[in-house]
């Protein structure tokens, strides 16, 4: 490879680490820094370089932006109206006593598909917090099913801005995305559970006395004791811990049985609702309605797919430019576009999860508070697909196909690594994928993988060891109540775990996809 062209694509990625790791600059600014430092280094004229960040920029925008502003605001909806709560009771029902780490699990993969997954972990704690209570042990079990459970889906599935983000940079289809994300998860979600079964009763003693204190009452039972990952908590009803109340239904609906003073005052998750109007009953949210706004979008998307693919096919004319679609795969593109699809979720979410008397400025407000925490990532999008067209303009994504290409590697394996190294280097999941699919986004003809297997790769490798520069890996294990090697051991390592499961995932998709 010229030498000239890869130094400009190493100081770039460099650039990018340094800036986030050591300025009080964040990820937008260090991704468009990277884009004229890699353009410079390259010998593109100024101009040129100018040209291919506002072309990049807007170009990726133009594809993604509403996307994952509807998508944000869906999740604020979902989270005020204490729909995401909903939900999550009703899968600790239906998994039954013995199975709460895959309740929590299965919950969190849910609900981090349109919530970020900070405040999503933040919502849904309580309900494993009550859990542990009920049975006397077993929080960090849960704890981390939960956790990582939000993090396959926020990593992999639409319309989690970061994987959107990867969607838009890559030109990869958008429902097929989804279904593919989805089947990385169901597959990855075991390892999260036998993990989280396996090392949470090691890390039960080490619970600080104050998150102890608040999740089990002062009187708290000898720790490891009949936890949620020993004897007993197999696919079947066990026999739970010594003296624990035999009925998991009312973990989280009321408070435990501590005394007066021990008791944590029961979770409202509708709190953000206010207090309601005179006459007016308080707000109740059941589990069919909380997946509507959700599972509407969804089945969109996935039918406008699914719909092109069989028509294509039936026409013979898979993949060709000359494809016309019939009258019901046309339809379907229309309501099933990512665009359309969101706007339906997010008007069922305001006029379905809400009450009647919630005001028009609450409900202003949240999607506000939505728009403010989806800036960021938008503009880092736009920045990463600026980046983007830097390398193809200048040429560096060329040469390091070419490169790549003599090398005896998987295709797949180059934005998994990637994403992989990025993540480790900076933290930010969603900033490792989106460098990662910049970067990919010049290769994938050279490379030989298809959009969709790429952005899979990134999404995927952008999970590796989350450790102490990742946002998340504090809000976890300070709600945990864990710290410094036990907060590696079992956060660290659990997300660890299904990064190496995605693996031989990734290889297998590459024979199909």
């Amino acid at each position: 490879m010229d030498l000239q062209l890869l130094a400009a694509l190493v100081l770039g990625i460099a650039t990018i680490i340094v800036i986030v790791l050591r300025t009080r600059l964040d990820a937008f600014v260090a991704l468009l820094v990277a884009s004229l430092v890699t353009g410079f280094v390259a010998g593109a004229p100024a101009t040129d370089i100018l040209d291919s960040i506002t072309a990049g920029f807007g170009s990726t925008l133009g594809s993604i932006g509403i996307v994952i502003g509807l998508g944000v605001g869906l999740g604020k909806i979902l989270e005020v109206s204490g729909a995401a709560d909903a939900l999550a009771r009703a899968f600790v029902r239906a998994f039954g006593k013995g199975r709460e780490p895959w309740a929590m699990g299965t919950t969190g993969a849910v609900v981090s598909i349109p919530v970020f997954c900070d405040s999503g972990y933040v919502i849904m704690n309580p309900l494993a917090r009550s859990i542990a209570r009920v049975k006397r042990a077993g929080y960090v079990t849960l704890a981390l099913a939960l956790g990582c459970g939000m993090t396959l889906t926020h990593h992999l599935v639409p319309p989690t801005p970061g994987p959107l983000g990867v969607a838009g940079i890559l030109d990869a289809e958008l429902g097929a995305l989804v279904l593919a994300g989805l089947c990385f998860s169901v597959v990855l979600l075991p390892i999260v559970i036998g993990y989280a079964r396996w090392m949470g009763p090691k890390l039960e003693s080490e619970i600080s006395d104050e998150v102890r204190e608040a999740v089990y009452g002062k009187a708290a039972v000898t720790v490891g004791a009949g936890s949620a990952s020993g004897p007993g908590s197999g696919p079947g009803p066990g026999p739970g811990s010594a003296g624990a109340p035999a009925d998991l239904s009312k973990a989280g609906l009321s408070k435990a049985d501590e005394g007066p003073d021990e008791a944590e005052p029961e979770h409202d998750p509708a709190a953000a609702l206010g207090t309601p109007p005179p006459g007016e009953k308080p707000h109740r949210m059941s589990p069919g309605l909380a997946t509507l706004p959700l599972l509407v979008p969804l089945l969109l998307i996935v039918a406008n797919t699914v719909a092109s693919a069989i028509d294509q096919n039936r026409q013979g004319a898979v993949g060709s430019d000359d494809y016309e679609p019939s009258a019901l795969p046309k339809a379907l593109a229309f309501i099933g576009s990512p665009v359309v699809a969101l706007l339906i979720g997010i008007v069922l979410a305001v006029y379905v999860l809400l009450p009647r008397w919630t005001t028009r400025s609450q409900v202003g407000g949240w999607l506000s508070e939505a728009a403010a925490s989806a800036g960021l990532i938008i503009l880092i999008t736009g920045a990463g697909g600026a980046l983007g067209q830097v390398l193809r303009d200048t040429g560096v994504g060329d040469e390091l196909a070419e490169a790549i290409s003599s090398w005896n590697l998987p295709g797949v394996l180059v934005p998994f690594l990637i994403a992989s190294l990025v993540r480790v280097a900076q933290g930010s999941g969603t900033v490792a994928m989106i460098t990662a699919a910049s970067v990919t986004a010049p290769l994938i003809s050279g490379l030989g993988v298809s959009p969709l297997l790429a952005a899979l790769a990134c999404c995927a490798g952008s999970m590796v060891f989350s450790y102490f520069n990742d946002s998340y890996f504090w809000v976890v294990t300070r709600f945990t109540g864990l710290d410094g090697v036990a907060a590696i051991r079992g956060w660290s390592g659990i997300t660890t775990a299904v990064w190496l499961g995605s693996l031989p995932l990734l290889l297998i998709a590459s024979t199909f996809i």
